[in-house]
């Protein structure tokens, strides 16, 4: 009786022990694409490509006075897509992906008329209800000098016209 105790004992300490040495370990994994607009619409579009060989950077940066604390860099592959493998947890920082070089001379352009900075936030905690270790990141895009000629009907198609207006039917 006193053996079958003490080697359940054991083996619930042993759970413990394991358990606790896996919430040391934490890690992500950050996924995204890099695409070319090649419309300059800010959105992806059936005639975007997306991007092989374009560099983005994961940087997260303490919430109250914006210390960078961490950052990782990533390439796309084939597809345009890249995952950003990222040690530990982040809850108290602001973590954002943006894009760092592009992989093609002529779709190399980050708008920053637009918006202030071009990036993706992603939520880098376990304690957010999320139970994967995959964090998803909103496309990003280099641009174009000038829209491809097709992109008018691209547009036209999604219901915007030349001066970005959305027509009425």
């Amino acid at each position: 009786m006193v053996t079958s105790l003490f080697l359940s004992s054991a083996l619930c300490f042993l759970s413990l022990l394991c358990f606790a040495r896996v919430e040391g370990l934490e890690h992500f994994f950050v996924e995204g694409k890099v695409y070319c607009d090649n419309c300059r619409a800010q959105f992806v579009t059936r005639i975007s490509k997306y991007m092989e060989g374009a560099k983005v950077r994961l940087e997260c940066r303490d919430h109250e006075g914006g210390k960078l604390t961490y950052t990782v860099d990533g390439v796309t592959d084939a597809s345009g897509s890249y995952r950003i493998k990222v040690e530990g947890d982040h809850e108290e920082e602001v973590c954002e992906v943006s894009l760092i070089e592009s992989s093609d001379s002529e779709c190399a352009e980050i708008d920053k008329e637009n918006f202030l900075k071009k990036t993706a936030r992603v939520d880098l905690t376990k304690d957010n209800g999320i139970t994967s270790d995959k964090r998803m990141a909103n496309p990003l895009a280099f641009m174009v000098k000038d829209p491809l000629p097709e992109c008018t009907q691209v547009l036209r198609e999604l219901g915007i016209t030349s001066e970005g207006l959305v027509e009425q039917s």
